[in-house]
This record gives C-alpha cells, structure tokens and sequence, in this order.
C-alpha cells in the first residue's frame, strides 16, 4: 500500500521537474509546463532541458543533477533509452518518484521486454518508485495540477468535481475528461497509468480514498494486472461508499491462456474479469456513455440486493415508442421489466388516468400533467415488486423542461430507486435532473447498461489469495483424482486402479474402464475409455481395444494398469464443476452444462473462489439448462442441493496453494435425495517438497 507521504507527494507535489521539457508548442514535452502554468499550479517547477535557457519565461536546468533541489516528482519526457538513464540520474539526485512518458517498452517485441527490464533495474537500483511507462500523466483540479501531456487537458476553465478517474489508456483521461464535461460530470482528478511496471491502477486509486473530496471512481481497463491491489481498493471504496465504475475492453477476445481442461476454455479472460469486478464490488459496464453516466445511479442503489432473482425494474412514461427502447436494452441485459400488480394500476388509475395493464406503464399524454406523473411515480416506487423504477420522459423535456422533470425531481430527491430516461435531447432537462442529484441518460443504452452493471456487482470483499507454489506442475493420474476430491468431501463413483492382465473385480460391473496414468488429459481423445463391460470377457476385449489405440496415439504410455469404475445409473442430468488458478485474477470456480454438452451449449457460471451455499445456488440458477434438474417436463427433479454442495467444496480449493486446476466433468446429478457422484476427474498440481 502506498503511503500517506507518498500519495502526497504524487498527487499534491510541492515541486516538479520535467524531464524533456520542450520550448516548441507542437511537441509534447510542452505541454505539462504549460498546462502547470495555465492551471494555476501554485508548487515549484523545474523544466530540465540543456539547450534553451528558458521555457515561458521559467528558467531551465541542464540536468538532473543541476537541480537546485530534490523535487517531491519528475515527469520524465524523453525516449525509452533516455527515460532509462533519467531514471537513474533521478535516483542520484534524491528524487523518489517518477513519471515515465516513453512507449517502446513491454509492448515493443524482444527489444522492449530488454528495455523493461533495465527500467525495472534502474529504478530498483535508484530506489525510485515509477508509474508507467507509456504514461501521460496525471491531474489533481482541487490542486490546481495538471501534469500531462494530454492535448485534451487545453481545455479552459476545468472546474474540480467529485469522480476520480484512472486509466490504463494513456489518451483516454483525456477523451474522459471532455466527454464528462459535455454531460457535467466534473473530475477531482485523473490517472493514466501506462504499463503499471511498478505503481498499479489499484495501487494508486488506493492511495486516494481518504481524500473527501473524491466521492466515486471511474476506471478504464485493459488487463487485471495487479488484481491484489485493485481488490484492496475496491474494498476500501465500498467501506467509504465511493462507487466504482469500469469500463474493461476484451469482451469478445478469446481467452489469452487457455488451461488443460474444459475451464480454461469455458472461463476465459473475460468471464473471469467479470467474475472479479463483481466479486470487489465494481459495476462493469460495456458502453462509453454508461461508463460517464453510471456514477449517480450506483451511488444511490445498493449492490445488497437479494441476487437470487434477476432485478426487476419498473417503466413508467407518456411515450411508448421511447419506453420500449429502454424495455429492449434491459431485456437484452437480462433485466426483468415488470407489469404493474392490480394494486400499483389501481393507485395510478385513482388520479384519474384509466390505465391499461401492460409491461409498460404508459400514461399517455395524461402523464403529462405534473400530478399525474408525480402519483404514478409515487406508486410504483411504493410497490415492493421494483428494485428500480425507470421514467421515459418524451418531448415535453425540450421546451417544457421545469413541467417535465420537476415530479422526477420532487420524487426521487426522496427515493433512490428512481432513474430517468429523455427521448429528446433536452439539454435544460438532462441539467436539471443532473443538479437535483438524480440518475439521468441521453441512451436507452447507456441506462440499460447502467442499471444492468449496477445490479451485477457483488458486495465487495477482502479475498486473500493462496501462497504461490514455484516449480512444475503435473496432472494427478483418475485414481489420484478422486483421493483429492474424498478430501475435499466430494462423491465419486467406485473406481480402483487394476493391473490390466489381472482378473477384474466383478463387483464393479457394469464399468467403465479407461486408461490410467499422469499427465493425460483427455482419455477419451486417446480412444483410452470403454463403457458398458459386464463381464470378465468384456473387460479383456475393452482392455485389448484401449491398448491397440492408445499405443498408436501416445506410444511412450504405461498401459500396465487401468481404471475399472462402477457406472453410475439413473442420473437426472450432469454438470461440470471447474476450478482453476487465475493467472491475473486469482482462484476460480466454474459450472456449467456437462458431459457431451459441455461445448455444444457453452452454458457456464463463474465466480472467484472459495464460494458459499447462496452463490453456488445462485450460479446453477443462471444455467440456462438447469430446468434439466429441475423437472422440466415431467423429468425427475435432480438433487440440486448435493450439486450446490460439491461446488462449495470444489470453491475451497482456493486455501490449498497446491492444486492449480481441478475439473469433474461430468458430476452425475442423482434425483432428489441421492446425491451427485463425480465419473471422471482432472487435477493439476504443483511438485511440492
């Protein structure tokens, strides 16, 4: 954690060198001198450049060296081999933090990886601590601080706010900070922190929450990088009651790491960024628009909602064409838009508006009166069937803006669970509702995507990763396998390891007898598994048959032994059950469709791990095959809750550093009151001593 000195010293600098200052407009390395200038910025300024002997009129030093003080930062303007030495001259001169501009690093093929590292080195050598490289800068409005090479921060007249943005986009701060302003959302201050060799996003928004100034974040994400950080920040934001919002791209990337089982697949990068946003307690949204316009709307819902359910959110408006924009979004966001109970209809029809039954609760052009609207608002926020209520305003918003909000206003200044959409654009409207502190959008997009990110987060908490293991790691042979999951209190079918020349044991027929050994991951693949055998006959031909094509695919393959398992019979349905150590993010627990249908219906849950019972119930909840389980059509229902029990138990892998995948595909679901029994189980672990 960065400490309180040095959270000072990096947003509130009594003195600043620049490294690289430039005296030419049209370069970047004028920029920060000018903007440091313009903004007011009341700290000491040392332009460091030796071949002009001042920039706006602020007289220049040579060198590092010649500095007539230690600086509390220096933002380092020059080339990547240049940042390097300026790093090392920086530590000489006693300077303890530094920002570095240059790209060309991790992101520039072998020769950038070389130059990270001697960055790396430099910095450790000079005991200097870096954001960066390939970071613009950075801004504090309340200090009058602007430091950036940013061309967007020109912008006169920047007025300090309250939202503390950080980004792994250099140029984005700056794309934030005009598209904010257009939509009135003004910013305490902002971060772009380039390739986080040292100083993370998570890390340095941590250093900011004790600041009252700041009253909400706003991220833009490329990676996970330092996820022990960014989880420790998001807990401290939620124990202030500062949201978090973020915008993370890669949705439609495949997975860059792909483990050996179905989890790694299934759970790519993605699926576990969202698992790990929600799990701190950070609202993911996918749109630019929802990312600037979410802030007020998380701060006034809470992320405590029973999420058992799918949220249900009530439209109420006098333009159905504009309703049902938002009505689509929200759907395709799988958010419930539910029609009024008789009760809520019969409040609204009291003022006089014979209204209709309908998802919709469209007052027509009645609504347009302010004690219509207001008594509808009023009664679908008194009804417990809404954990938000959506108003569609139409045209009146334009020119009648004081008569077309002001019911939203007088109503939801009282009630948090209140939002709005305007169909035109009306900007007196959108600034009106904005002043009074209510959740406002100029898109059914961006209000969908934001009611959507609001309720998708989780309650934030403190998860403490496993030690890391150094050294190899290996597959457990099936018998192996199932040893750890008799540990974890995990079922499986009976299944012993047998000599394949020996006699089978008959108490095991009906088997299924498949090749045995470590380091194979999918038997099947090596024609190593045979089913049905009820006899001794069976069994030797299955063996012949496994041994035939097994020594054409993996010649090196031991085919002394092999499994001989008890088939399991009468199964409702089966699941996969995964669990793996995310590079990034840390432990994982998946779910999903199992068996054969594993791949063909790509139907998963995620979470971070260890989970309990409510969170097991409710990942088999968000399967959209687990009406399978559950008696769909006359099908016997399944013993969900042993299923809901194995996954706590797989979760809790995440306290044993050891184990880095562990998959049961397929856990045989039984029905009602028998239980779920694992068949077929993979397990990675590291060589321990």
């Amino acid at each position: 954690m960065i400490s309180r000195e040095l959270s000072s010293k990096i947003f509130a600098p009594q003195s600043i060198a620049i490294v690289g200052a430039s005296a030419d407009p049209a370069k970047t390395g004028y920029r920060p001198l000018r903007y440091l200038i313009d903004g007011g910025y009341r700290g000491k300024i040392y332009p460091v450049n030796p071949r002009v002997s001042d920039i706006n009129g602020i007289q220049c030093v040579p060198s590092v060296a010649a500095l007539p003080d230690r600086p509390d930062l220096a933002f380092i303007l020059l080339s990547a081999d240049g940042a390097i030495e300026a790093v090392e001259e920086c530590g000489k001169a006693g300077v303890g933090i530094a920002m570095v501009l240059a790209s060309g690093f991790s992101e520039a093929g072998v020769e950038g990886h070389n130059r990270t590292k001697r960055l790396a080195e430099a910095a450790q050598r000079a005991g200097i601590r870096l954001i960066g490289p390939s970071c613009l800068g950075l801004a504090n409005l309340h200090e009058k601080l602007i430091l950036t090479g940013n061309a967007a921060f020109a912008e006169p007249g920047l007025s300090p706010g309250d939202v503390f943005c950080a980004s792994q986009s250099g140029s984005m701060i700056g794309a934030l900070l005009s598209r904010g302003r257009s939509k009135g959302v003004n910013f305490a201050g902002l971060v772009s922190v380039g390739g986080e060799l040292d100083l993370s996003l998570g890390a340095l928004c941590e250093a900011t929450l004790d600041d009252p100034r700041i009253k909400s974040y706003m991220l833009f994400l490329e990676t996970l990088n330092d996820a022990p950080a960014l989880r420790r920040f998001a807990v401290g934001a939620a124990e202030r009651g500062k949201p978090i919002v973020a915008l993370k791209l890669g949705r439609s990337a495949a997975a860059a790491e792909l483990a050996t089982s179905h989890t790694g697949g299934l759970a790519g990068e993605d699926h576990v960024a969202s698992a790990f946003l929600a799990d701190c307690g950070i609202a993911r949204v996918e749109t630019l628009e929802a990312l600037l316009e979410a802030g007020s709307l998380l701060s006034r819902v809470s992320s405590k909602r029973n999420a058992r359910r799918a949220a249900a959110v009530g439209v109420v408006t006098t333009t159905g064409g504009g309703a049902a924009l938002v009505v689509d979004q929200l759907g395709m966001r799988g958010i419930d838009v539910v029609e009024p109970d008789e009760a809520t209809l019969n409040a609204i029809r009291a003022t006089g508006v014979d209204i209709e039954s309908g998802r919709i609760a469209d007052l027509t052009l009645a609504g347009t009166r302010q004690e219509t609207m207001r008594a509808a608002l009023e009664a679908m926020l008194a009804s417990p069937q809404y954990d938000m209520v959506v108003t569609v305003v139409g045209s009146s918003a334009r020119f009648q803006p004081e008569i077309a909000v002001k019911p939203i206003v007088d109503v939801g200044s009282e009630n948090g669970r209140l939002a709005a959409f305007i169909v035109p654009e009306a900007p007196e409207a959108l600034a009106m509702l904005r002043d009074a502190g209510i959740p406002v959008f100029r898109t059914p997009e961006a209000c969908a995507d934001s009611i959507a990110a609001a309720f998708a987060r989780g309650v934030a908490r403190a998860l403490e990763r496993p030690r890391e293991i150094e050294g190899p790691s290996h597959l457990l042979d099936e018998i192996e396998g199932y040893e750890l999951l008799s540990q974890l209190g995990v079922a499986s079918a009976e299944a012993k390891a047998v000599n394949s020349d020996d006699e089978p044991d008959p108490a095991l027929f009906p088997a299924a007898v498949k090749v045995l050994g470590r380091d194979i991951a999918h038997k099947t693949d090596l024609g190593g598994v045979e089913l049905g055998i009820r006899s001794t006959a069976d069994f030797r031909e299955a063996v012949d048959r496994i041994r035939a094509t097994v020594s054409q695919r993996a010649p090196t393959l031991s085919l002394d032994r092999v499994v001989m398992q008890r088939m399991a019979t009468g199964a409702v349905g089966e699941l996969l059950l995964g669990y793996r150590i995310d590079p990034q993010a840390g432990p994982i627990i998946m779910v999903a469709a199992g068996g054969v249908m594993t791949e063909l219906l790509q139907d998963r849950s995620v979470r971070m791990a260890p989970v309990d019972f409510d969170t097991a119930r409710e990942m088999l909840a968000e399967l959209k095959s687990l009406p399978l389980l559950t008696g769909f059509r006359g099908r016997p229902v399944g013993d969900v809750e042993a299923a809901v029990k194995a996954i706590v138990a797989l979760s809790r892998l995440a306290e044993r550093a050891e184990v880095v995948e562990l998959e049961i595909n397929p856990l045989m679901v039984m029905p009602a009151g028998q239980g779920a029994v694992a068949v077929d189980v993979l397990a990675r672990v590291r060589t321990t001593s």
